[in-house]
């Protein structure tokens, strides 16, 4: 089952991301997908936010994976949008049992890595205005269909 959801400004998107981090459990795996500046960052901010992380959390375009460990639990923040090759070799589907919670910006590029059970997340611009995202929302697995009906 798809949740379809209309954001109509950031502050909608972290509202979002806060009521899905409320729901949170160890090795939670969420898939961010979209284009440049559908608001992948500004959703994970908004969930490393509620999650209590003390860093500045900031895109890790460069990085690949930057760790957060003063939260809650620890986040494992991705961004695998320059993977070009050695995908398999950077040991990302390590984070998804290290018993934290990992978020992925550009997963649609490493499906093949990624697990049966996540959730994921399209954020696509509406072509309303600037601020509206239309956000689809799909759980793959028991725990993601629970957290989808608890919060949304």
């Amino acid at each position: 089952m798809n949740y379809k959801i209309t954001s109509y400004s950031e502050k909608d998107t972290i509202e979002l991301a806060q009521n899905i981090e409320s729901e949170k459990f160890p090795n939670m795996v969420i898939c961010l997908m979209g284009d440049l500046g559908s608001g992948k960052t500004v959703f994970t901010k908004g969930f490393a936010s509620a999650l209590e992380v003390e860093e500045e959390v900031t895109s890790p375009t460069f990085n690949i994976i930057k760790e957060y460990e003063s939260g809650e639990m620890p986040l494992y923040h991705m961004d695998v949008y320059r993977l070009d090759t050695g995908k398999d070799k950077l040991g990302i589907e390590d984070y998804f049992t290290k018993g934290g919670i990992t978020i992925i910006e550009w997963a649609d590029m490493i499906e093949e890595l990624l697990p049966e059970e996540r959730l994921e997340i399209k954020l696509r611009m509406s072509g309303e205005d600037e601020d509206t995202r239309i956000i689809t929302i799909t759980p793959y697995g028991s725990q993601y269909e629970d957290l989808c009906e608890a919060v949304l």
